[in-house]
């Protein structure tokens, strides 16, 4: 398929979609510094969250002097609940002086917006394009997601598409691309379920990487259970996170490091339409804990794995179902220097204990962050990190002792490829540059492995450090 018809044809299919926040203002006002604030405002942030915090903040600060006269913490009051608001708002109160050199003015060469605060590559292109109406490819992970998903290009990082579409994509294009694919990779080829089954391109697409919904018939016995570290429920909770679980089509979805106590949490967190939850809590506020969200009712739900010195810090919840058992885990960190490394190794051993009890009784699944990537293949620097936590050669003989004692690593089961990865530091653009690691598993008893229909890695999912990993089970 050509490149010209793809965007052309999808043109005509999102006409009468959601539009997204930033092309509404956009046609509301060509203000460059409404569109620059609202662009900003807007990342990792759901549309209707940006609408609200855009206008807030807008009747108070209308234009850049107004906003000079805002004080950070008034900002961060006006913009809360958007995703990073603490960061947000200390680079819109940085913004003004960053102007001075421009007169106040929002410049109009992408060098220049750059240097903003705040300000990447993929926000300077949307005000480019938006504000000024001048040629500029802006590259989300929608469009990088779905062109590397129809092999228009082959690349590994958002500045790699914007580059390589420059190329080949014609200049009457590059505007609107990201209007297009965002809408349409919001609505109908979303990173989680994406709904292949009523797509216009259903026939033509490769569907690489990609697992379709499922849409289930009465009596089918599949089941799809997704895991997440979340770092930190609240917070993920102003990142979509309910629409995610919503949109996922799983039966189970577990999460961990929640960092908050049951009733900290919101009625909207704690009653996610279709789903029961349940939760653990740890001594410690906001440290540690886990979670379950489950369309079933399970027959039994027990809280820790019976140790006092595991138990305090809210790491293990269990489901039994009539066919199986969840081992919902957050394992410990063995922190710089390897410092905990022997509670770490005590609670591995006393969980695996645990677990060998109750496959003894049915298959058995375990899930989490198990907080160490077992080979030189689940880590982007192994040589390098062979001495750090999550990488020591104690915490690998561990699960290479674990696995070998009769336990499925459910991804491995199905993927061999390097470059695989469920964890990336927030630091030096690591994420954008899959400079990560393995550390989070469905693992399951090797008597079940007949059971395991599939098991991905979701790294299209965003809002942590972490992204989901997925397993489905016949």
């Amino acid at each position: 398929m050509k490149l010209e018809y793809f965007i052309e044809t999808l043109e005509e299919e999102v006409a009468n979609y959601h539009t997204p926040v930033i092309d509404l203002i956009a046609v509301q006002t060509r203000d460059p510094f409404k569109v620059l604030v609202a662009t900003i405002l807007s990342a990792r942030t759901k549309d209707e969250t940006t609408a609200g915090a855009s206008r807030r903040l807008f009747n108070e600060a209308s234009d850049i002097y107004d906003l000079a006269c805002l004080s950070e913490k008034r900002i961060r009051e006006l913009i809360r609940p958007v995703g990073f608001f603490n960061n947000k708002a200390k680079y819109l109160s940085r913004l003004p002086n960053a102007l001075k050199p421009y007169a106040g003015k929002v410049p109009d060469k992408l060098e220049q917006l750059l240097e903003l605060p705040g300000v990447g590559r993929k926000t300077a292109n949307l005000v480019l394009s938006m504000a000024f109406g001048k040629p500029a490819i802006c590259v989300d992970t929608h469009v990088h997601r779905i062109m590397n998903l129809w092999e228009f290009v082959n690349t590994k990082t958002p500045e790699a598409t914007e580059k390589a579409l420059r190329k080949i994509l014609p200049i009457q294009y590059w505007i609107k691309i990201n209007s297009i694919l965002v809408t349409f990779g919001q609505k109908r080829c979303k990173p989680v379920a994406p709904q292949c089954d009523i797509c216009l391109f259903e026939k033509d697409c490769p569907k690489i990487g990609v697992t379709p919904r499922q849409i289930k018939n009465e009596g089918t016995d599949s089941m799809k259970l997704i895991s997440w570290n979340v770092n930190g429920l609240r917070a993920i909770e102003k990142k979509g996170f309910i629409d995610i679980i919503e949109e996922s089509g799983a039966d189970i979805f577990a999460v961990q490091e929640t960092r908050a106590w049951p009733e900290q949490l919101s009625d909207e967190l704690k009653n996610i339409k279709g789903y029961l939850s349940y939760f653990t809590k740890a001594r410690k506020k906001g440290y540690s804990g886990v979670g379950v969200y489950t369309r079933k009712k399970p027959l039994n739900v027990n809280i820790g794995i019976g140790k006092d010195q595991f138990d305090d810090e809210g790491r293990v919840i269990t489901m039994e179902f009539t066919d199986f058992f969840l081992i919902n885990a957050y394992f410990p960190n063995a922190q710089h220097g390897l410092k905990r490394i022997d509670y770490k190794i005590e609670f591995n051993i006393a969980l695996f204990e645990y677990a060998k009890k109750m496959a003894d009784k049915k298959t058995t699944l375990i899930c989490g962050d198990f907080n160490v990537a077992h080979k030189a293949i689940d880590l982007a620097n192994p040589k390098a990190n062979e001495k750090n936590p999550g990488f020591s050669i104690r915490e690998r003989n561990w699960m290479s002792k674990f696995i070998n004692a009769g336990w499925v690593d459910t991804f491995r089961a199905f993927n061999q490829e390097p470059g695989q990865y469920s964890w990336w530091s927030y630091r030096f653009n690591a994420r954008s540059k899959n400079i990560g690691w393995r550390i989070d598993y469905f693992i399951v008893d090797a008597n079940s492995k007949s059971k395991l229909r599939k098991a991905t890695i979701l790294t299209d999912i965003f809002g942590s450090d972490h992204c989901p990993v997925q397993v489905e089970l016949l």
